[in-house]
């Protein structure tokens, strides 16, 4: 007898090369079958490639939210890292945010940077508006964590939330840890000017707080006076 087509190519995500990998995920998401669902998930926890990962998530996104939201929660649980990375990355492209009770504060600060940083992305996508304040509150916790890249994503996840992280740049651009003050000086610069690059960003930190405590004082006033204004108009860009 023989196989389905379907069950053929699903059986290739086990294959040793990642590019009969590749395609067998790209025919699982062609031709959607629920099936598959729990072994596509699985798949995603272990699956080595960057560019599998990516088509097996575009695959789940092809099947019914009903059947993937639930599995993928429960992934959020799992003591694997990239398991829980990649749920959250795969939530982020689903887009239900009834999932969003399930992005905890522990995934948000959680000790992995790929795992944090997902959650932070994944997090802004599925906020409600009344628990903007909040998320920007526990965000606010992680300035100065990890190299630039962590850096980066933590200060574009504040900036897609707009106006709300005010009072969090505020506390934070006073923070006695410097690598703190400079993060937050950094994110509030691409908060008036995402276009202008997180480098940019950061040499401007590091250049308002070389002049000392009293300049840093003064640009926060200054700066955070207008951002209510001026951090809306930066939502949807990114530097």
């Amino acid at each position: 007898m023989t196989m389905p087509r379907q069950d053929t190519a699903f059986q290739g995500l086990g294959d040793s090369r990642s590019s009969v990998r590749l395609k067998a995920a790209l025919a699982v998401g062609t031709t959607p079958d629920p099936r598959f669902v729990d072994g596509l998930v699985e798949r995603c926890a272990v699956e080595p490639d960057f560019y599998v990962r990516d088509m097996l998530t575009w695959a789940l996104t092809r099947h019914p939210a009903s059947m993937t939201v639930p599995k993928l929660v429960e992934e959020l649980r799992s003591e694997r890292a990239q398991a829980r990375s990649q749920a959250l990355h795969t939530l982020s492209k689903i887009g239900d945010r009834g999932a969003w009770p399930a992005i905890t504060r522990e995934l948000l600060t959680d000790a992995d940077d790929e795992v944090a940083r997902s959650a932070w992305r994944t997090a802004v996508v599925l906020v409600p508006d009344d628990e903007k304040p909040g998320l920007a509150t526990v965000l606010a916790t992680q300035f100065g964590r990890g190299e630039r890249e962590t850096q980066v994503s933590l200060s574009r996840a504040l900036v897609a939330l707009g106006e709300v992280i005010v009072p969090a740049l505020r506390a934070a651009m006073t923070d006695p840890d410097p690598r703190v003050r400079q993060h937050a000086i950094a994110t509030e610069r691409l908060s008036r000017d995402p276009e202008a690059g997180f480098e940019y960003a950061i040499g401007e930190a590091k250049r308002i707080m070389a002049l000392g405590p009293t300049s840093q004082e003064a640009h926060g006033e200054e700066a955070l006076g207008s951002a209510g204004q001026e951090v809306l108009g930066s939502e949807g860009r990114e530097g």
